[in-house]
């Protein structure tokens, strides 16, 4: 794995954020730090080769902004110089995704993850706007491209803008569209194309994509890892192998109740999922069905494989 810093490639996992029941804390749930850390740390040692806190599996929209730069600072403090911590700055304007990316720079991060603008559709000229303002802050960004839920679309046309911004290194590509991973590489050559969604995951790496923003290895890390290498090192029949049996899991990062999925595929493992703050409640029992069995046949090959 490449220990070039301004390089956001690799495996690094979107990191779930555990909660402990306090009555006195936001929604009587208490960020716990330590269960955190310990999270952080296991994925390293797994690995992956980072972890991203703040993002939106990160629940950071149900944090207060003490308990958003202390996971931050936990994250950082806990990986140490044994991988990359890049920290969601996603914010509604560019004064605070600024703000954030800046807090980021002054705890040690290695790189920042950005939404555009989260609660305005912004336009082209906004959105180029909002990243200079976060790459002034002089951290590597890894731009964000997540349609469905900010309802603006990075085109390879605008990343191809985008891309020109000084410390622009990287685009996390959650639109679904494998076909972007080559327009992507040609109109911004200099940018990393990152697979952003886990079910297309392998077909973006094989398309030439350098790196995973991932969910479900938060469940799977070692086994995620194995195969975003073997992908890599184009070894794609054991690639495969590997990732047919776990794409029906994988498949629930895309979905609405992907937060409350991949928790509920950490406890099923063995770790710690548990809840989630509002506004995500518990999953329906329909959903907690379909995880169970998903997450149930991608376990029981694992198991097989490991013999």
């Amino acid at each position: 794995m490449s220990s070039d810093h301004t390089s956001l490639g690799g495996v690094i996992v979107a990191t779930a954020l555990p909660y402990r029941e306090d009555a006195s804390a936001p929604a009587g749930l208490a960020v716990d730090y330590d269960r955190y850390a310990e999270h952080c740390r296991w994925l390293v040692d797994s690995g992956c080769r980072g972890v991203g806190p703040n993002g939106s599996l990160g629940e950071y929209s149900s944090l207060t902004d003490d308990e958003r730069r202390r996971v931050a600072r936990t994250a950082i403090e806990a990986v140490g110089a044994d991988g990359v911590v890049v920290v969601g700055v996603h914010a509604p304007g560019s004064h605070q995704a600024r703000h954030w990316a800046e807090l980021a720079a002054e705890d040690g991060a290695d790189g920042v993850l950005c939404l555009p603008p989260t609660m305005y559709r912004a336009n082209p000229g906004e959105v180029v706007a909002h990243y200079e303002a976060v790459a002034s802050a002089g951290l590597p960004v890894m731009v964000y491209n997540n349609p469905i839920d900010t309802k603006v679309d990075l085109t390879p046309d605008l990343l191809a803008e985008i891309a020109a911004i000084d410390g622009v290194v990287a685009v996390k590509e959650f639109s679904g569209d494998v076909r972007r991973v080559l327009e992507i590489r040609e109109k911004a050559p200099g940018l990393e194309v990152v697979a952003g969604a886990d079910d297309v995951t392998l077909e973006a790496l094989l398309m030439g994509a350098t790196g995973w923003f991932a969910g479900f290895p938060n469940v799977f890390p070692a086994e995620s890892a194995e195969l975003y290498e073997l992908a890599l090192a184009g070894r794609l029949e054991e690639a495969r192998a590997l990732y047919e049996p776990l794409v029906a899991a994988f498949r629930w990062d895309s979905r609405t109740e992907f937060v409350q999925a991949i928790k509920l595929g950490m406890d099923q493992v063995g770790r710690y999922g548990g809840p989630c703050r509002p506004p995500r409640g518990p999953l329906t029992d329909a959903h907690r069905a379909g995880v169970t069995a998903d997450m149930t046949r991608a376990i029981e090959a694992l198991q097989r494989r490991a013999g």
